[in-house]
């Protein structure tokens, strides 16, 4: 078997799976020496939350273009570690880069790195009652459930928020993610601003509390919950299966989620405050205000330079993120997962720009 015949069949092999274990894990792109996009990889990793985006865009991708995307989901924290190191070509992540990260992704592409919001979903508050399919939760009630200062189902403040409904004598068990999570951090964010004192903890991407049930990644709180009577979880909405929901307040009123609401409150709020071209990034406004816009909201980046050691991979990332951006991409996505809400037509001519600005 010659060379260019072995390229295509690690290709082809590639193609069939989304795991990084299947491929190299560095960022750069195998060739032939000739033209072919069927002779180059580019991988990624990062947030579980895009799991189900990222296999629906890599199928398209890959189908037209012949280029094999790999995202491997392992984690927001983890793949903004791995995308510093330089061990993959971009990165998936629930969480802003903070200033630390910032200066060493920098280090490592060489200039500021695009930080680009492509991925928008809410944040399901997601419980395993039976016969109960939703609840109606204020975010106080949430941050006591979760800290542990309400700890069964028939508690008189739930019951109260739900005249009507039976609530068992049940344990409540709050499940949280177990390794370092944009989604955690997201749902932190939400409880400072809408519950005030009643979630006394600083944002981060660890949960705060020990002794409690946890589990890896969105899929093992998912799991978790489904197999555990009286479980509650805080998961990507697109993820959550069959479990019951909580309804939240706001601005007066008890609203689901979806992915409408979701992006309505992404187009209601400011930028960062060093937000630039490049790092396009929004100050989520989650004190449950903004009429119709849930709250609970979780906006996920890709993150990529604009310069990369081999011209082929920076081509390659700049077509793939062109594509994800494009509405025909942001479609895919949300038809994939039937939770996740397409980006604005606005917000899509800024992430456009950035994208534009990868030397290929």
């Amino acid at each position: 078997m010659n060379t260019s015949q072995r390229l295509k069949l690690v290709a082809a092999v590639c193609a069939g799976v989304l795991s990084l274990a299947a491929c190299t894990t560095t960022d750069t792109s195998s060739t032939t020496g000739n033209d072919s996009p069927s002779s180059t990889t580019i991988n990624g990793s990062g947030a579980s939350s895009q799991v189900n985006a990222q296999q629906a865009w890599r199928d398209h991708f890959t189908t037209t273009s012949g280029t094999v995307v790999n995202y491997d989901p392992t984690g927001s924290g983890t793949g903004r570690k791995q995308f510093i190191a330089g061990q993959v070509a971009y990165a998936g992540t629930d969480s802003i880069l903070d200033a630390e990260e910032v200066e060493k992704a920098t280090a490592r592409c060489g200039s500021e790195p695009l930080e680009l919001p492509l991925y928008i979903s809410p944040i399901a508050v997601a419980f395993n009652l039976d016969g109960v399919e939703s609840l109606n939760l204020t975010a106080s009630t949430i941050a006591q459930i979760f800290d542990g200062k309400i700890s069964s189902w028939n508690d008189s403040r739930i019951a109260r928020l739900n005249p009507g409904v039976s609530l068992p004598d049940l344990a409540i068990i709050p499940v949280n993610r177990a390794d370092d999570s944009g989604t955690t951090e997201n749902f932190q964010h939400y409880l400072i601003e809408s519950a005030g004192g009643d979630w006394p903890y600083e944002a981060s991407d660890t949960w705060p509390r020990t002794g409690t049930q946890s589990a890896e990644k969105t899929s093992g709180v998912v799991n978790l919950v489904t197999s555990t009577p009286g479980a509650i979880t805080y998961a990507d909405a697109s993820q959550i299966g069959d479990l019951g929901t909580a309804n939240v307040d706001v601005a007066g009123e008890f609203l689901p989620y979806s992915p409408q609401a979701a992006a309505k409150i992404v187009d209601g709020s400011a930028p960062t405050a060093d937000a630039s071209e490049r790092r396009i990034t929004v100050d989520l406004k989650r004190d449950g205000s903004i009429a119709g816009a849930y709250p609970i909201v979780m906006v996920s980046y890709l993150l990529a330079c604009t310069d990369y050691e081999q011209a082929q991979t920076g081509h390659d990332v700049k077509d793939f993120l062109t594509y994800v951006a494009s509405a025909e991409g942001q479609d895919t996505a949300a038809a994939s997962n039937g939770g996740n809400a397409p980006i604005s037509d606005e917000l899509r001519e800024k992430v456009m720009a950035a994208i534009g600005l990868i030397n290929d």
